[in-house]
């Protein structure tokens, strides 16, 4: 099995293991689904995050508005009594207006805030520095927990309006928000490797050989960004090496410059008559003054 190091510029995104008979159809397809599977893992933990502080999101026409202005457009959640927390609630004020401020007991946040560090640990960047490879249906596996753990805490289900429950059923709204422009649509990935892209009718040995034993850099481009950088000829801890090393001769040769300790001159090795004297064994002669 080939494994592949997926990037997105400079920045290590997860090992892909594959055969180098696979096409390159495929290869985008699954590639850029778990690539885009992290990318909405890490928006669902970060909202069920708020969830366990500060429970369900308002519906649309509330969001955002303050107390007084819900009270005076006569806005009514009529989700805040049916959508309850197991164990009860108690009040935890969303500073941003988002969410209705009913927070789980503390049991339930544990359940939540549990879930989301075993999602986050299955597909980690770390992985890569592991050597460990991520699949698809870890991607898939790491979703289904945390939709168990919301099912656990709101039995009955969170709001339709709710960005969690939009997320599991990829229904979510992203327009005009940053996650928008991190997401990939899969027509519009494309793979390169050593400065060439990899076209969907060839297949990975056409690019990397017949070799099933080797680890290839392939990099993630949004179709219009043009041809990724190249990568570096050393690695980040090479590269660290290689200045501190500089460094250290550019302050050695400094301090040789600035030492103007002439005292060597009157060292034995330095006496430029020292041979001579010694051909003429007049070395080590001793003179007393007679009185």
């Amino acid at each position: 099995m080939v494994l592949l190091h997926i990037k997105r510029g400079n920045e290590s995104q997860f090992l892909y293991e594959t055969t180098v008979a696979t096409s390159i159809t495929k290869l985008n397809k699954e590639i850029v689904a778990i690539y885009n599977g992290r990318l909405k893992i890490g928006r669902i933990c970060s909202e069920m995050e708020e969830l366990a502080k500060h429970g369900p999101m308002f519906p649309p026409e509330i969001l955002g508005l303050a107390d007084e202005q819900v009270d005076e457009l006569k806005l009514v959640d009529n989700y805040a009594e049916t959508v309850v927390p197991s164990g009860g609630w108690t009040y935890n004020r969303d500073p941003v207006g988002r969410r209705n401020g009913r927070q789980p007991q503390e049991k339930m946040q544990e359940v939540l805030l549990k879930a989301v560090n075993d999602a986050k640990d299955m597909v980690s960047k770390k992985m890569v520095g592991e050597n460990k490879p991520l699949t698809l249906k870890q991607v898939q596996n790491a979703i289904g927990i945390l939709r168990g753990a919301v099912t656990i805490v709101y039995p009955m289900d969170i709001p339709p309006h709710d960005s969690i429950r939009m997320e599991f059923t990829n229904t979510e709204d992203l327009s005009g928000s940053q996650a928008s422009l991190e997401v990939i649509e899969p027509s519009k990935m494309q793979l390169w490797f050593a400065g060439r892209q990899l076209l969907e009718d060839k297949l990975l040995s056409d690019y990397l050989g017949n070799n099933e034993k080797c680890k290839s850099i392939l990099k993630i481009v949004k179709h219009g960004e043009g041809a990724p950088g190249r990568e570096s000829v050393f690695d980040e801890e090479a590269r660290k090496e290689i200045m501190l090393q500089q460094y250290r001769r550019q302050e050695e040769l400094k301090r040789l410059e600035e030492d103007e300790d002439d005292s060597y001159l009157n060292s034995k090795w330095a006496d430029n008559t020292n041979l001579k004297q010694q051909l003429h064994g007049i070395q080590n002669i001793n003179f007393r003054v007679g009185k």
